[in-house]
Formats: structure tokens, sequence, C-alpha cells
């Protein structure tokens, strides 16, 4: 090629003095494979770092998600009953004998002298009524018995005189029959007359209104004034309640299921929630001995000593019945599960495994319930089973941090 073609083409011929230029060219060629050479080393280290990173964190990630995947649960095994039990139900304390003091005279109230909270022996007069229409009544009775007596000395001196004149055959014997039948009739009206005012008179005694037992008056619903009408029917009302407040009953209603444990004289504990610490013993006083059809339960009544006055009629307590031991087996109540089935818990296996078995249960002691069928003193069962919880699942035992 020609130098003019050189110069056409802006190629300038290498001469000997342009040496040095080509080596300074050639160390930039090289120069800049090097660069280019680090460059793409760089970014390859940077591209594999980038790739372990991501490989660690989805390893990373799978751990965790495994981890937090897993069902911990806690568990428990079913104990024997080798202790007896101790039933504890709600009763309304009464005194032993309570009743309404009821009005037997009508009339008006002329003074009363108990009010609530006194304290009575009995026979002891808590309040007087005026009667004026028995006292007219008994006026009248006496008079009547009276008139009665009259009648009968009359019938008696007939009588008398009319035998005399039948010695002499002066009258016939049916006007002595008739004399003497006139002396039966006026017997009879004046013992009649006779009945009459001592019905009255006893009356009479009902003014007075008196306490049939010793014992705590608990409510007056009369005052002085008021009408009083006698009994305790529609048109009347009892003018005091009175109640015996040493000793004291309490009516309790026990399952069925615990009826046959229930024996007469059996000793139990009464509590009150306004008195904490305070224990009362008590002692069953007897049983209905059968079961009510409606509720399913016998009644039975404990008697309770109360010298000091410290309980009151009318207070809920809970009474604590002791009961003797069963050799049934028992389990937390918050193992049992509810399901469409029946009723459920969740054993685990020696495989961590879930199984869910069915139970049948007995007496239920609150926070533990009898086992009678389905269980064995080495299964493990799942406490407060989640409602997600399936046969077959895998689950962990928790321990410390990872109980649930």
């Amino acid at each position: 090629m020609s130098e003019q073609r050189h110069s056409s083409l802006v190629i300038h011929p290498v001469e000997a003095g342009d040496s040095g230029e080509l080596l300074k060219r050639s160390q930039v060629v090289r120069r800049t494979k090097i660069l280019a050479l680090v460059v793409l080393l760089l970014l390859a280290i940077g591209a594999g770092r980038t790739v372990i990173s991501r490989i660690s964190n989805a390893k990373a990630l799978d751990v965790g998600t495994a981890e937090r995947a897993k069902q911990y649960v806690k568990v428990a095994t079913p104990q024997s009953s080798a202790e007896g039990q101790t039933l504890s139900l709600p009763g309304t304390l009464q005194g032993f004998v309570q009743s309404p003091i009821s009005a037997r005279a009508s009339g008006y109230l002329r003074r009363w002298y108990k009010d609530i909270g006194s304290h009575v022996e009995k026979g002891e007069l808590l309040a007087e009524i005026d009667t004026p229409e028995i006292d007219q009544q008994l006026a009248q009775a006496v008079a009547a018995r009276q008139q009665a007596q009259s009648s009968l000395d009359l019938a008696k001196s007939s009588m008398a005189r009319w035998e005399g004149l039948r010695a002499k055959d002066a009258v016939s014997q049916q006007e002595l029959d008739e004399r003497r039948s006139a002396d039966a009739q006026a017997g009879a009206n004046l013992a009649a007359a006779e009945a009459n005012v001592e019905r009255l008179r006893q009356l009479e005694g009902f003014k007075r209104v008196v306490a049939p037992f010793a014992g705590v008056i608990t409510r007056r619903n009369v005052d002085v004034g008021d009408l009083i009408e006698a009994g305790s029917g529609p048109n009347g009302r009892p003018m005091f309640q009175l109640a015996q407040t040493d000793p004291l009953r309490v009516y309790v209603n026990v399952p069925q299921s615990y009826a046959q444990l229930i024996k007469q004289g059996q000793k139990v504990v009464v509590t009150q929630a306004e008195l904490p610490g305070q224990n009362f013993g008590g002692e069953i006083a007897r049983t209905s001995a059968s079961i009510d059809t409606v509720t399913r339960t016998m009644q039975i009544e404990v008697a309770l000593s109360n010298r000091d006055g410290v309980l009151l009629p009318g207070a809920l307590v809970q009474v604590s019945l002791p009961l003797r031991a069963s050799r049934s087996l028992v389990i937390p109540s918050n193992a049992l599960m509810f399901r469409g089935e029946g009723m459920r818990v969740a054993v685990v296996d020696a495989d961590n495994r879930v199984h869910l078995r069915s139970i049948s249960i007995g007496r239920n002691y609150g926070q533990t319930v009898e086992v009678l069928d389905g269980l064995t003193s080495t299964d493990k069962l799942v406490l407060n089973p989640s409602d997600s919880i399936a046969e077959g699942d895998q689950v962990a035992m928790a321990t410390g941090k990872d109980a649930p």
C-alpha cells in the first residue's frame, strides 16, 4: 500500500521513531484488559456472594418456618384417685324452726312489744289485739248459757212433779216421757251453750299473741291500729316471722352421681364467703332417700350449730362434702374435647403423634373429672387442646419457654 493510500485512510506508517508510541499503546491495552478482568472478577465474586446469601437465607427461612409450624403442647398423665374427693355445693341457711306468726282472732292491733332482731323466749308476749266483736259474742254466749241453765232447771222441776203425779196415776206415761225428753233437751242445750262460751273464751285468749318457741324476730309486718284478719289466707297476713337460730339447717341438692356416697351422720364443713378463714362443722341429719325426677338430685339436710350467732338465716353458704376414694382414674378438666362425635381426649403416642380417643366420664370434681373407661395410667393427654388439632398431627412436648 502506498503512502498516499495510508494518508487517505488516516493510517500513518510506522516509522523507526514511533516504536515508543507503539509500546505505550500496548501497555494501555494490557492494562485495560487487566482492569476488565478485575471488574469481571469482582462482579463474579459479588454475584456468588449474593447467591450464597440467598441460599443461606432460604435455608434459615425453611428452618424457622418448620420450627414455627411445630405444635407445642403440654401433656399430663391420668392419676389414680387414691385420696377421697371433696364435693362443694351451695346451700341456704335456715332456722332450725321458723314460722310465720299469724293472728287467730280478728280485730285491731292495740300494741306490739317485739321488733325485728329481738330475742324472745317461748310464751313471751309479742303483741295485743283489740277484738270488740269477739267480746260481744262472748257476752251473748254467756247470756245464752244462762237461758239454757234456766230452761234446764224448769225442765227438771217439771219432770220431778210429773213423776210424782205418775206415781199416783194422775198423768199418762206419755206425758211423763215428754217431760223427761224436755229435761234431756234442756241439758243438751246447756252443754252446747257452755261449749260456745268456752270456744269464745279461748278465742279471747288469742288477743295476746305469744311466741310459740324461743328464737329471733326476723320480720314485723304490722303496726298499731292495723286491721288484723284471723289466719294467713288471702285476707290475712303474718304478723311476725320467728326463727330459731341455734341450731341451723342447710338444705343441699346433691347430684344423682354422688347420691350413693352420702350417708346420714356424715360430717361436713360449711363456709361463707363473707367470713373468710372460718369453717363451721356440721352433720348430715337426714336425706330424702330419693331422686327428684325433675332435677335428678337428692335433697339432704345438714344440722349446724350456731351458739355464737355468727351465721345468719338466709345466708348463702358452701357445703363441702367429703367423698370416699374410688379406684378410677382422674384427669384434668381442661383435657376434655367436645366434638360432634362426642367427648374426646388427645393422646400423644411414642412418635409424638396425636390420637383422638373416646372416653366415658363419671363424677365431676370441678378441676378434675373421673374417667370410667378409655384411658390407662400411662397415656399422655394434651392439655388445653386447640380446636384445629386432628388425628395424626405431629406435636412436640412443651418445656419452659416453648410452652404455649
